[in-house]
C-alpha cells in the first residue's frame, strides 16, 4: 500500500509539475496586469500567483477532468477581487498598494482591471466573467465598455497657457 501511495504522489507531483510548467507564466501575466504593477517588481502578482497555484495544488485531486487553469484563474481572480475591495477598509495584503503610476492600466478600478483582464486577456466570455463575480452580465459589459474606452481615450490635461496672448473681452 505505501509503493502505491508514494507512485501517486509522484505522479501528483508531475502532472503538477508539468501544469505549473505551462501556465504559470501566462498567470503570472495576468496577475501583473490586475495588480498594474511593472514586470520587473510585481511582488503581489507574485503572492497572487503562488497562493492561487497553492489553492490548485490542494484541490489538484478532486478536478476530475476540470480544466486546472480554469480552476487557477478563477481563484486569482476572486482573491484579487476580495483583495481590492478590503483595500480601502485597509486589510488585506495585496490591495495595500496603489498600482504603478506609469501602468496604463493604473487609471482603472480594481474591478475595471478585473473585468478587462479577464475579458481581453484571458478571453473569458462576459457570461463567465459575470457568474465568477457575482454581476449581472450587462454589468460586467458595461465595465468593460467603460474600461476599453478609458485606455483607448486618455482624459486630456488642460491646455498649455500661451505667454502673451490677449484674452478677449465681450
Amino acid at each position: 500500500m505505501g509503493r502505491r501511495r508514494a507512485a501517486q504522489d509522484a505522479r501528483r507531483a508531475r502532472e503538477f509539475e508539468a501544469f505549473v510548467a505551462g501556465a504559470a507564466g501566462r498567470l503570472l501575466h495576468a496577475a501583473t496586469l490586475l495588480t498594474a504593477e511593472p514586470p520587473d517588481d510585481n511582488p503581489r502578482a507574485r503572492r497572487l500567483l503562488t497562493l492561487s497555484l497553492a489553492h490548485t495544488y490542494a484541490c489538484w485531486d478532486r478536478l476530475r477532468g476540470e480544466d486546472p487553469y480554469d480552476r487557477a484563474r478563477q481563484y486569482l481572480a476572486t482573491r484579487f477581487s476580495r483583495a481590492a475591495w478590503h483595500q480601502y477598509g485597509g486589510l488585506g495584503a495585496l490591495g495595500r498598494s496603489r498600482p504603478h503610476p506609469d501602468s496604463p492600466l493604473a487609471r482603472l478600478s480594481p474591478q475595471e482591471r478585473l473585468i478587462l483582464v479577464l475579458r481581453l486577456y484571458e478571453g473569458v466570455a462576459e457570461e463567465q466573467a459575470a457568474a465568477l463575480l457575482g454581476l449581472p452580465r450587462e454589468r460586467v459589459h458595461a465595465i468593460c465598455d467603460r474600461a476599453t474606452a478609458t485606455l483607448l481615450h486618455p482624459q486630456r490635461g488642460p491646455a498649455p497657457r500661451v505667454l502673451g496672448a490677449k484674452v478677449a473681452s465681450p
